[in-house]
């Protein structure tokens, strides 16, 4: 006799069942790690409310008064505060020397920092002693640097490279005391001691960069050119982007240089937007004078950061 199987019933078959987690209490744990999270912003907008916001709302409002910091109730005096600043001889000055300032050391610093960068990169006796001499002049403060190189580049006999050209019979050179020398001293100065540090950010992004597309480009016989114009370059715009844009915002709110190296002068030669803004604001008591300058500065400022994002950005889409 055959023992069949019996067939079981599928529709008997009890299967287990998902009892599904209610949807109140997930969206109540998500509601409550969303506001958790932002406890975490709010130090962070407190800091930028106090210390920017407003700060700007009374620059903002001050530059429509005159307001000279002792008078409790300043007048308002409209736009006379912004067309002063155009009939200002010291203000033109420091206008067109701090964007010049800014361009120029922008450009020269790059220039030498990304061939420098590619050299600390290879492997040589003594690279790591070399690298910390070029990073050197970034950990002093830059007010110091520009207080010794007042005695190197001092008009007299008695500074270093006068004292030193005066053995070879050369009279001495007024590098601070002649306004396009006193310029070409100050930017000098500052490529110098920003040359390192942005060489070691772009060492930074070279030594993170693939090594097999290098090798495969020596293979295919591509030259150090080639290499640098096709592979390094486009892979460094990231770098590029960002070194050029701590360069152009640390120049044109620069004044510690300028100002230790050559008080603003020879006349107003040197003399930058933020000192006109210390002086005007603080030691001539004119608030609204200074304010005003501060809120063009500030226009102006984030209008040269815009233009310098979109060319960073259009040069990025390019090379990529």
């Amino acid at each position: 006799m055959v023992n069949a199987t019996p067939i079981r019933d599928t529709a008997t078959v009890r299967r287990p069942q998902i009892v599904p987690r209610p949807r109140l209490a997930m969206g109540t744990r998500g509601r409550r790690e969303g506001y958790a999270s932002y406890w975490f912003v709010v130090p962070i907008l407190i800091v930028f409310v106090v210390l920017y916001l407003i700060p700007l709302a009374q620059s903002v409002y001050y530059s429509f008064t005159d307001y000279n910091g002792y008078v409790s109730s300043p007048s308002f005096v409209g736009f006379k505060n912004y067309l002063s600043i155009g009939s200002d001889p010291s203000m033109l000055a420091a206008l067109g020397f701090t964007f010049g300032y800014a361009l120029i050391t922008t450009l020269v610093v790059t220039l030498f920092a990304i061939p420098l960068a590619m050299v600390l990169n290879r492997r040589f006796i003594g690279r790591g002693f070399v690298r910390s001499v070029f990073f050197f002049p970034a950990v002093p403060s830059v007010a110091i640097l520009g207080l010794v190189w007042t005695f190197i580049l001092s008009p007299l006999g008695s500074g270093v490279i006068n004292s030193l050209i005066g053995h070879l019979g050369i009279a001495p050179i007024p590098w601070l005391s002649d306004e396009t020398l006193a310029q070409f001293s100050v930017i000098l100065v500052a490529v110098w001691a920003q040359t390192g540090w942005h060489a070691i950010l772009y060492l930074a992004y070279l030594q993170s960069l693939p090594s097999d597309i290098f090798e495969a480009a020596k293979i295919d016989g591509a030259n150090r050119w080639q290499e640098f114009r096709m592979l390094t370059l486009p892979l460094l715009m990231p770098a590029v982007s960002v070194s050029t844009l701590l360069l152009l915002t640390n120049g044109l709110k620069v004044y510690d240089l300028p100002f230790t190296l050559t008080k603003g002068g020879p006349g107003f030669a040197t003399r930058t937007l933020t000192q006109s803004i210390i002086e005007n604001g603080i030691a001539q008591s004119d608030v609204g004078k200074a304010s005003a300058l501060s809120v063009l500065f500030l226009l102006a400022v984030g209008l040269v950061i815009v233009v310098q994002l979109v060319i960073s950005r259009r040069l990025q889409e390019r090379y990529s």
